[in-house]
């Protein structure tokens, strides 16, 4: 047991903070999953998603760097939502809101690679899997999905207005914050696409 795990404790508001837990790694696409490989640091950008008390993330079977995760790679994996510039009268005082999550762990290799894709797809886009043809043999062989338990973790949140020194207050500068908005644009069909086929109904769930 590493010494960072005999450490951990179990807040007393260990609810709300999972629930917390769940709602940025569930607005989340992309992780960033940290390991140390042939003795120098790696940090890999993957895509993620969460089901129910594990982190599903895939890649290639062929990728070197994704079979050393398989072999017991111990792993920070990380996100982080940016939601605002905070904006002070000062540069000392001006920061970003944000959401963040680490989990750590020894993610393993799952066996039931088709659910856990299917899983997947529904996080990222609900209502795609059902409309898309099945994958391949060859296409499921040539993809590894690895998931990492929700056991070892951490949260924080940084939220609100900016906290200027009473002396600041009287300066003419603006203060306030300045949200940071993620959303979808406007479709843009592929090239190739054949016989108009109308926009998926998923994208106005």
């Amino acid at each position: 047991m590493s010494e960072r795990t005999r450490l951990r404790r179990i807040p007393e508001n260990a609810v709300t903070e999972v629930a917390g837990l769940h709602a940025v790694l569930d607005a989340a696409r992309v992780a960033h999953v940290a390991f140390v490989h042939d003795g120098g640091p790696v940090n890999i950008p993957t895509a993620v998603a969460r089901d129910g008390d594990r982190l599903l993330m895939h890649g290639s079977t062929g990728s070197r760097l994704f079979r050393t995760l398989a072999d017991g790679a111990e792993v920070c994996v990380t996100v982080t939502l940016l939601d605002g510039m905070v904006l002070a009268r000062s540069a000392f005082e001006s920061s970003m809101n944000y959401r963040s999550a680490m989990v750590f762990g020894v993610p393993t290799v799952v066996t039931d690679k088709l659910d856990a894709l299917r899983v997947m797809t529904a996080a990222w886009m609900p209502g795609r899997w059902e409309t898309l043809r099945a994958p391949h043999a060859k296409e499921l062989a040539a993809t590894m999905v690895l998931e990492l338990p929700l056991v070892e973790w951490s949260v924080k949140v940084s939220a609100g207005p900016p906290e200027d020194p009473p002396e600041d207050l009287d300066a003419p500068v603006w203060a306030g914050v300045l949200p940071i908005v993620s959303s979808y644009g406007e479709p843009v069909p592929a090239p190739d696409l054949r016989g108009d086929p109308p926009l998926p109904a998923y994208f106005s769930a």
